[in-house]
């Protein structure tokens, strides 16, 4: 039997903000998108759950530490990982206390599977688990998502690229250093299962445009990928991270360009979901 190409075509953020959902969801009807992966805690995320379980959108749990997202676990029990009720920031705030020992583990692992179960309470029938920033590869924070992903029976994504350091705005070069350095030394470079091509790992924001997506497409083997990706409309302000500038429209437009459904026909290249890998 001939070799094939499966390619799952993952969306993140989803719930963050009604714009970036309907990005998401538009790509899903009228471009290549399989997959999204929910913020559990985000502002609209019960309306988005319900959306996309309308339009037959597959959604799994883009576990977070920052963003300023609220806690999904009771407040008063995840102090360290939650200050005052909210995620911290950044990538950076979470990564400096979580290395210099300011969030206690019981507490991070409370919080996260919080967050999946009020994915379900939405609605959502969750079938795979990432990291919201790719928060997840941190040493300590990898084993603890391993641990609830392996006790759910979910698959769990891994990024091809480290973190670029530009993500690591707020500490000093010392700490920027030491981690990169440690996620370096710390993240798989395998793992049995799906393999994932990340567009957010090769392209800058708001470069997967469709050339680059064509490029991406013309280059898979045979094998099962995910594409990730963060399409979106307009330009919104995110209230929980005010900084962010991405280029969601850029990325909604190569999803659903003619070209790009064109390539996958010409390859071969099989779109799936999660579930559907089994």
């Amino acid at each position: 039997m001939a070799s094939r190409t499966r390619l799952i075509v993952n969306a993140d953020d989803l719930g963050l903000h009604p714009s970036l959902d309907a990005g998401i969801l538009r790509a899903h009807r009228e471009g290549i998108v399989t997959s999204a992966t929910l913020l559990a805690m985000g502002p609209s995320a019960a309306e988005a759950v319900g959306r996309a379980k309308a339009q037959g959108l597959a959604v799994g749990v883009h576990l977070a530490l920052s963003t300023r997202l609220p806690c999904a676990a009771p407040s008063e029990s995840v102090r360290t990982v939650a200050p005052g009720g909210r995620l911290r920031g950044s990538w950076a705030d979470f990564a400096k206390a979580w290395l210099t020992g300011q969030v206690r583990r019981e507490e991070l692992e409370r919080e996260l599977s919080a967050q999946l179960s009020r994915a379900r309470e939405l609605g959502a029938k969750v079938d795979h688990l990432d990291g919201h920033q790719h928060l997840h590869l941190l040493p300590g924070v990898r084993s603890v998502v391993e641990g609830i992903a392996a006790r759910e029976g979910l698959p769990l994504r891994w990024p091809d690229a480290l973190p670029r350091a530009s993500w690591l705005r707020a500490p000093g070069p010392a700490l920027k250093t030491t981690v990169l350095a440690v996620l370096a030394r710390t993240a798989p470079r395998a793992r049995p299962g799906v393999r994932r091509v990340s567009a957010g790992g090769v392209f800058e924001a708001g470069r997967l445009d469709e050339a680059a997506l064509l490029g991406v497409l013309d280059a898979l083997p045979a094998g099962d990928f995910e594409l990730g990706c963060h399409p979106g409309e307009g330009a919104p302000h995110v209230p929980e991270d005010p900084a962010w500038r991405y280029g969601w429209d850029a990325e909604l437009a190569a999803l659903t360009s003619p070209r790009v459904k064109a390539k996958l026909v010409e390859r071969g290249i099989a779109l799936a979901n999660y579930g559907e890998l089994g």
